[in-house]
């Protein structure tokens, strides 16, 4: 069966800043059956999650800051207003620069997930490239990280992971059971001379990231969602994110409230 489709609303954030109840029911007319949230645009999270929730909705997760000691009344109290289930977090380059740095990202990783557990809550992490390009002792950074982060689970970013020159299919398989969120972006792949993203994101479909293999991994791995995620786009924002939807719906990778993310007609052989 295919996986729910989610947004995650960093994609939007722009249009978000300056009406975040219209994009969410832009994104409600879209097809898609879920929200990740990254900010709330000086809105109350629970009277986000009511409109999320009158637009039929889901509040799936949210991109937050490391729950810690010191935050973690803040953060369960966000996370139980919106009525999610997820808290994702990550780290930078320089956490997966060698051994020792991977250990320390990952015990506060491991922490992360041990003060939201007992409020029926996980903890997750979010990867760019920088897991898959840095190596420990042979294997991807992200690997060693993932061994030593207790109950904390991979929210796999598949277009991160093929940027970083490993397989987003293999990535999620060799993390099976502990990939409850799969990030679903696309783009050409392609480098500058620094080895960072030399053109913006594209609609999921339209780049060269193999998308169906690592959906079809994610299904096998027990993952819950697949959330969409532009970071940037050489097209109209909001309309990658609608063609996003269409593409992956359309084509069965991923399972909305519209066949053809909202459109009038099915549009899957155009």
């Amino acid at each position: 069966m295919a996986l729910p489709l989610a947004l995650q609303l960093y994609s939007l954030r722009e249009d978000a800043a300056k009406d975040f109840p219209l994009v969410l029911k832009k994104v409600a007319e879209m097809g898609y059956k879920g929200v990740e949230f990254a900010g709330f645009h000086d809105m109350a999270p629970a009277d986000v999650a009511k409109i999320v929730t009158d637009l039929g909705m889901e509040c799936v997760s949210a991109h937050m800051p490391m729950p810690t000691s010191e935050n973690i009344d803040e953060t369960v109290a966000t996370a139980k207003a919106l009525g999610l289930s997820y808290v994702v977090s990550g780290g930078g380059p320089p956490d997966y620069a060698d051994a020792d740095a991977v250990k320390s990202i990952a015990t506060k990783f491991a922490t992360a997930a041990d003060l939201l557990a007992p409020h029926g809550l996980k903890f997750g992490i979010h990867n760019h490239w920088w897991e898959f390009s840095q190596h420990i002792d042979g294997k991807a950074a992200h690997d060693a990280m993932m061994a030593q982060s207790g109950k904390a689970f991979a929210q796999i970013d598949i277009c991160w992971v093929a940027f970083g020159g490993d397989d987003p299919a293999d990535a999620v398989a060799r993390n099976a059971g502990r990939v409850d969120l799969l990030h679903v972006k696309d783009s050409s792949l392609e480098k500058n001379d620094e080895g960072r993203p030399a053109t913006p994101h594209t609609a999921v479909g339209d780049g060269n990231v193999d998308v169906p293999a690592a959906i079809a991994a994610a299904e096998k791995a027990g993952t819950a969602w697949a959330i969409v995620e532009l970071d940037s786009c050489g097209t109209n924002m909001e309309e990658a994110v609608r063609k996003s939807a269409v593409y992956l719906m359309a084509n069965g990778l991923a399972e909305g409230t519209k066949p053809c993310g909202g459109c009038s007609g099915c549009c899957a052989s155009k």
